[in-house]
Parts: C-alpha cells; structure tokens; sequence
C-alpha cells in the first residue's frame, strides 16, 4: 500500500506569537483625504448579535433577498481632543517637534496625566513659526469611559490621525477642535469600509495541540500523545523557530480590513432589557460593524478609515430587523 501523504497541520501564520505590548493600540498608519478630517475612532466592545437586511449585491444568488448578517456592537462615548502633535522627518524616520495640549482637560484625565500649564498659547506659536519643518499632525485624545455602561475609571491616551494634504489647513482645522469633543457621527458614517485594531482574547501559555493544531500521537511515539512527533534534523544542531513548542496564546494585536459599518445610532432599538451579557445597557452611541471583531468584552478597539479601500466605499444596508 502507497503510504497516505497530507499537508502538515498547524498554521505558520502570525509569527513571532508574543503578547502584544499594550492593551490598546498604537497606529502609525491612517487613510489619506483631500480634506482635513478626522480618520479615525475608538470603541468599547458590547457584544454580537445579527441583523435581516436585504441583499443588494447584484451577482450574489440571493440578490433581493432578506440574509442574515452577524454583527458587533461598540459602544463609542465622545472623545475628548485634549491636544495636537507635531512630528517633523528624520533619518530614523518621524519625530515629535511639539505638543499643544488643551487649556481645559476632562477631570478623569488626572488619573493618567498631571494637569498644569501646559503653555498653550506658546506652543501654538512655535508649531506656527517652524510649519515648514512639520511633515504631519495628529490629534492626542481621551476616551470617556465614564460614559459607558461598565463606567471603568481610567481613562485610555492615544492618537488620531488628521486628514489632509496641506498643513497650514490642517492645523487651522485642528486648532478649531482642540479640547472639544468629537463623536463617532462626526467622524464615520453608515456603509463605509472601515479598519479594527485590537488585541485578542489572552489565553496564557498552552501546549502545541491547542497553540497550532498537530496531531496529537499514539501510544507508541515515546510514550505522549499530545506532543510534537518530530523537532528537527541532525543538522543544523538546533531548534529553528518553525518547530511548534508551547508558549504564549492570544493577547496578540490582530488588524482586520474593509469591515462594513452597518449602523449608528444612539437610540434602545438594539439594547436587551437586561443589557448586554457581562457589559450592561448602553449610556452611549452605538455603532453596528459586520462580522466578528477580536477580542472580549469591554476592550477597546480601534476604528480607522479603510487604508485600502474596496471599490465601492459606501454602501448602505436596507436593514429589516435586529435581534436583540
């Protein structure tokens, strides 16, 4: 009898699988406007449910048919832009020149920053002596966890990216939204393709099985069974990377592309009576993402306009029902 061959099991992919250095997401790189705009956002993951719509693809088999769709709940309270970063070019690529940071700062921030003079007014004229030496601005903000239906005390840090291609226009417009808020409508709309960054589920150290999916042996492969049958040759006399150990599983950041917003709103038309299972009723904005989004409950996750958008970047769901 021939010996039966197959691929081997177990995904390469996601390498190197280490825990990702912060529970909410750094992003370096944002979609590109004409205008100067906001182009991106952040929310709190609520939980899943689905929707019935009616299917508008032209060359599906179920075209003007009712389908249903899975989709994740965010919670997106306002964001606070409590201040604006300058970066100028460098060899060793983008530096920050200057901060300006807002005269007025939300008083949760005090858990995160110390709040002072900050010079504002000084640092708006430095950023506008040396506009030639700037390469790009990006607007500082702080989530209002407060807002939220769990209302976690600390508040999150991070950066937005500013649309736009001049930036004498890009400053005007941030300075018009510097220590305001901003909110989810401002900035996204229905049935545009947007980016999620977040950070999965962590599940610790595990085994090889459960890490990568081998085989799991007999009997007769020195006495184990959940084990990796082979490490390596004689030569080279080590152990590559490739060979499945156990080690760190989840926690990892994990970006998705093109998700299709599928609703907003601020209404209860999506909220259980008894809220949503281990996060509560929602206090604040929603938004309606197709598909599944990683990581648990209460995590922050990162929105940003679609950095390779498809072809058709707007398309609105005639949406039949939700389930709650």
């Amino acid at each position: 009898m021939p010996s039966i061959k197959r691929p081997k099991r177990g995904s390469m992919a996601y390498y190197p699988r280490k825990r990702a250095k912060r529970i909410y997401q750094t992003i370096s790189a944002f979609a590109k406007s004409d205008k100067p705009k906001t182009v991106g956002f952040a929310g709190y993951k609520a939980g899943m449910t689905h929707t019935m719509i009616v299917d508008s693809r032209k060359t599906s088999p179920t075209f003007g048919q009712e389908i249903q769709i899975p989709v994740t709940i965010l919670e997106c309270p306002p964001l606070n832009i409590i201040g604006i970063r300058a970066y100028r070019n460098s060899v060793e690529g983008p530096k920050v020149l200057s901060d300006i940071i807002s005269k007025e700062l939300p008083k949760n921030i005090s858990r995160k920053i110390k709040i002072g003079d900050y010079k504002t007014d000084k640092k708006i004229e430095f950023i506008e002596k040396n506009i030639e030496k700037i390469s790009d601005l990006k607007f500082i903000v702080c989530t209002s966890p407060e807002k939220t239906a769990f209302a976690k005390k600390r508040p999150e840090i991070f950066e937005i990216g500013i649309g736009g291609n001049n930036i004498k226009d890009k400053l005007e417009f941030s300075k018009t939204l510097l220590g305001k808020d901003i909110k989810i409508q401002d900035v996204l709309q229905e049935g545009e393709a947007i980016d999620t960054i977040s950070v999965t589920i962590g599940k610790g150290v595990q085994g090889p099985v459960k890490r990568f999916g081998v085989a799991i042996q007999n009997r007769h492969a020195k006495q184990k069974l959940r084990h990796v049958g082979a490490i390596g040759g004689q030569i080279p006399g080590k152990l590559r990377f490739t060979v499945r150990h156990a080690g760190q599983m989840g926690y990892q950041r994990r970006t998705e592309l093109n998700k299709r917003i599928m609703k907003i709103g601020s209404g209860k038309e999506i909220i259980p009576k008894s809220g949503f299972h281990k996060y509560g009723i929602l206090k604040s904005d929603f938004v309606l993402i197709s598909g599944s989004i990683p990581g648990p409950k209460k995590r922050l996750i990162s929105l940003r306009s679609a950095i390779r958008p498809p072809k058709v970047k707007i398309q609105i769901s005639d949406i039949r029902y939700i389930s709650k």
